[in-house]
């Protein structure tokens, strides 16, 4: 008796089941996705977890170090600042806002360069020249310096801050999408496309972009990773985030004189960026390997 050909093969995964297959494959990946979970859920549940108020001074607890004894019926398992607040709560509240930070920077550079790569990709000549010379520019300054012209022209600030990291990121976003789009541009579904009568904005934002969204999405994994560093970086000169609000860079320079004798108030929020940094880094890696034919194993 013969077994119809539909019910003797499996069905072919989906995408994502097949994107989550190689991309499990990753130990470190996988290690990455779970430290950026557990922030996620720790920036979302802070007002909940987070067992003081990161404002709140406790002049009789003024840089005490990580202990569990109650200090007056209060417990700092992290030690406090030069200024009596809690520095666990400082570091679950500035986790919210690092990936804030890092969410409003990589959206708002992510939009502009796609539009600006699409633009180079499609219209070869002067607006390629002009678009692609400017973003050479750009990245002919180091990342750090440029951010911080931006923030002195623009002023200190959290939000002022967050756009001098988008202008930062921009050249990268806009040069990966270019090379994506004059890749894809070169193959015959774009061809037929043209000859069925497809408008140029049809072809660029439905058959072209759909098709470049991989190297964008680990570009933008990485980002996050860049934009957290930055912030902290202009936190820690000053112009990013200002005191008392609870960021990691600004945490650090408030803390720097007390570097020998209170060792927590500055290695705590230094790791926070560390394991953060790291953790989008290790997550960007697997989805490169998952979304790169080339990679697979």
């Amino acid at each position: 008796m013969s077994v119809p050909l539909e019910t003797a093969l499996p069905a072919p995964p989906g995408p994502l089941t097949e994107l989550w297959r190689d991309f499990r494959r990753n130990r470190g990946a996988i290690i990455g996705l779970t430290i950026v979970i557990a922030l996620v859920l720790c920036a979302l549940l802070a007002d909940v977890i987070a067992p003081y108020s990161p404002s709140e001074q406790y002049r009789e607890a003024t840089l005490r170090a990580p202990s569990l004894e109650p200090i007056d019926g209060n417990r700092f398992l992290l030690g406090t600042d030069p200024v009596g607040r809690d520095v666990l709560s400082r570091l679950i509240h500035g986790t919210r806002l690092s990936l804030i930070i890092g969410l409003v920077s990589v959206g708002l550079s992510l939009s502009g360069g796609v539009m600006l790569g699409l633009l180079a990709g499609f219209f070869r000549g002067g607006v390629e020249f002009t678009i692609m010379r400017l973003m050479d520019i750009m990245l002919a300054l180091p990342s750090l310096l440029l951010a911080v012209a931006v923030v002195a022209i623009l002023g200190p600030g959290l939000a002022n801050a967050m756009y001098a990291i988008a202008i930062v990121m921009l050249p990268h976003f806009v040069r990966l999408t270019r090379a994506a789009v004059i890749g894809e541009l070169a193959k015959d579904y774009v061809n037929a496309s043209r000859i069925a009568g497809a408008s140029t904005p049809r072809l660029m934002f439905d058959t072209v972009l759909p098709n470049c969204a991989a190297p964008l999405i680990v570009q933008t994994t990485l980002g996050f990773s860049t934009a957290i560093l930055d912030a902290a970086a202009l936190g820690f000169l000053g112009l990013g985030a200002q005191p008392p609000t609870p960021e990691w860079g600004s945490m650090l320079a408030s803390a720097l004189e007390f570097i020998q004798s209170a060792w927590w108030v500055v290695t705590l929020p230094g790791l926070a960026i560390l394991v953060s940094v790291l953790a989008f880094n290790l997550m960007g890696d697997g989805l490169r390997d998952a979304l790169d034919p080339k990679l697979k194993q």
